[in-house]
């Protein structure tokens, strides 16, 4: 007997067979609580990570991995192209849609904080075969983010090093060659092997001369415009050359300098205090960054006037001209240390999604294993280094930087959606091992339904999946006919279904709102009647969803998600909604070529998935229990064991 059982154990029934794969596309895993540490950390006989992080060290990740060389160069393209001065509120309004995302991240972190990130949270609210593709999403994000960092760097050039070390092409391929770039990535990975600490110091150390850098950049180029009476500013076409609609294009490309913060939440297992710092850490990474971009915006829109800027080195330029070319020494040695701060901030991520999706058992166990004198996944870490190595010597990685852009996209837009999932409608079942049948079994049989006068007991039978009509913790509604009492406690359950329905229903209809009307919006090829037709039924489907989740109540097992005493994301399901308008519209724009490449990419991620890590995943012979009584099966276990 037991409260019912998810094995997907369906022999040759070919009818079963159909059902049991799709529902392996939705199957869950458990949600990060002290039993699931405590089973991690002794069942398994493997090695664990170090808690050493503390939220200094997090900031310092946060602010090492978004701050790389693009705001170098994009203060001068996005000024000239779209936002001319206006371009301090382009980088106000993109800080402001990356906290949405970094809102979400805050909760989810917090709540659940084991290593994987987005990849994570997708497999405990969304499911098992989404949360494979986010995985691999992470993996463009990170590998191909970190080779093209390398490819950027600026002493790389043909007159700049000795000639076995500058950047090449190979005659008779075209192939570029870069060994000054593969051997800096080489002894990035060999530092992240050091230790976790270790290599944060160091990143907090790189990124403090980055900082420094764009600190002397605002003083040094304020007090110039306060001299020379801010040349940038007085000019004819106003504050907005290109209007509004420029200035939001602007915050629309800049919005990718936010892209970064994440990577504070795939350390999230080796944070000593992950409910208080990590909030923290991605909070005061995000603020830091937005600070600075704007500042150093404001300063160098205000020296030069945006149609002037040189785009490709805008800043030191904009120094050149008021005399000071000295600056651009400092100028790019606060470049080359953004790329590194980058570049770790890059690798570091993800070593430990690997790792996560081999625990998960959806990769080869190799890449779970954790050293055991420096307490990191040494062999995830090497192969992440080892494939950005072979990218950055070979490829021409800047052809797949739109995939990047997909793949941090896909991974906010999945985050917000977790958020709704974790608030309206959190997992109510619970997978647990096999090994637990027994008290399954035993707390089954003390939770058996029992009413006087008489007995309205259910048949002791496995099934598929739990219904009102065979979970044994549900009685019968044919048997409660004459007590009006235990009615009243079947209607109290079925509305409470009823709402977790209508709350499923409600989050599916808003996402496809907004997928329709971002789509119609950004589809200049239809005609003016059917964009404004299809425009029209996204946003009645948007707001109609929006409407109908701010008006159910939040489910009371929210309380009991995860671990407790993180932080909250406020303002739900509004700040959720819009977090994912914006990503999804960003998502929309990207063009044909990237979207071509990513679904090539998630095709052989399904092929993989059926072949492999569907068949390897612990959860296909899980047996799964009502989340409520998780904390007794667990407590039976461990007294039998006694």
């Amino acid at each position: 007997m037991g409260f019912f059982s998810g094995t997907q154990k369906n022999g040759g029934e070919a009818g079963k067979s159909a059902v049991g794969g799709l529902r392996n596309l939705v199957r869950r895993k458990q949600v990060d609580s002290k039993h699931t540490e405590s089973s991690s950390s002794s069942g398994s006989g493997q090695y664990q990570l170090a808690k050493a992080l503390t939220a200094l060290h997090l900031i310092a990740i946060g602010v090492g991995a978004t701050i790389g060389s693009g705001v170098y160069i994009l203060v001068g393209t996005v000024a000239r192209e779209h936002s001319g001065p206006a371009l301090t509120l382009s980088f106000l309004i993109a800080g402001i849609a990356a906290a949405l995302s970094a809102f979400c991240y805050a909760e989810l972190a917090s709540r659940c904080p084991s290593a994987g990130s987005a990849y994570h949270y997708s497999y405990i609210c969304i499911g098992e075969a989404f949360a494979w593709l986010i995985g691999w999403a992470l993996m463009l994000e990170y590998t191909i983010g970190g080779s093209q960092l390398l490819v950027a760097l600026l002493f790389g050039g043909p007159d700049s090093l000795p000639s076995f070390l500058a950047r090449q092409t190979v005659p008779g391929f075209g192939i570029v060659v870069d060994p000054c770039a593969a051997i800096l990535v080489i002894v990035v990975t060999g530092l992240l092997c050091v230790g976790i600490k270790e290599s944060a110091l160091v990143q907090g150390i790189v990124t403090a001369a980055n900082v420094c850098a764009l600190i002397f950049i605002i003083v040094a180029g304020g007090y110039l415009g306060v001299k020379t009476g801010w040349p940038g500013y007085e000019l004819t076409a106003g504050y907005f050359p290109f209007g509004a609609q420029g200035m939001l294009a602007g915050a629309s490309t800049v919005f990718f300098a936010y892209t970064g913060f994440d990577s504070v939440t795939s350390t999230a297992e080796e944070v000593k205090n992950p409910q208080r710092d990590l909030p923290m850490g991605i909070g005061f990474a995000l603020s830091i960054c937005c600070t600075l971009y704007m500042l150093v915006s404001a300063v160098i829109v205000g020296l030069v006037p945006y149609y002037a800027m040189d785009p490709d080195t805008p800043i030191s330029s904009a120094f050149a001209s008021h005399g000071i070319k000295w600056a651009a020494f400092i100028i790019t040695f606060g470049s080359c240390t953004a790329l590194c701060s980058s570049l770790m901030g890059s690798l570091l991520p993800q070593s430990r999604i690997l790792m996560a999706m081999a625990r998960d058992g959806l990769l080869p166990s190799f890449f779970s294993d954790v050293n055991k004198s420096t307490q990191v996944p040494v062999k995830s870490t090497t192969v992440t280094g080892l494939l950005a190595t072979i990218l950055a010597f070979f490829m021409d990685v800047e052809q797949l930087s739109g995939m990047v852009s997909l793949g941090t996209l896909v991974a906010y837009t999945v985050v917000a959606i977790s958020v709704l999932i974790l608030r309206y409608v959190p997992p109510d079942v619970v997978p647990l091992p096999s090994s637990f049948q027994e008290a399954i079994d035993s707390v089954s049989l003390r939770h058996t339904i029992s009413y006087s006068p008489g007995h309205f007991c259910m048949e002791n039978t496995k099934v598929d999946a739990i219904t009102p009509e065979n979970s044994p913790l549900l009685v019968r509604k044919e048997a409660l006919v004459g007590y009006p009492s235990i009615g009243g406690v079947y209607g109290f359950l079925v509305n409470k279904r009823n709402r977790r329905k209508i709350a499923g229903w409600a989050i599916m209809v808003t996402c496809i709102g907004v997928i329709v009307l971002t789509t119609a919006t950004s589809s200049s090829s239809l005609r003016s009647t059917l964009r404004y037709t299809f425009c029209g039924i996204g946003g009645v489907l948007l707001l109609s969803g929006a409407i109908l989740l701010t008006c159910i109540d939040q489910d009371d097992a929210r309380h009991n998600f995860g671990h407790k005493g993180g932080f909250i994301c406020p303002f739900v399901p509004l700040l959720p909604i819009a977090c994912i308008l914006i990503n999804v519209y960003l998502l929309v724009n990207l063009s044909a070529a990237t979207w071509t490449r990513v679904s090539i990419w998630w095709a052989v991620a399904l092929v993989a998935y059926i072949f492999y890590g569907r068949t390897h995943s612990p959860l296909q012979h899980a047996v799964y229990v009502p989340a409520a009584h998780v904390d007794e099966i667990y407590e039976t276990t461990s007294n039998s064991l006694s």
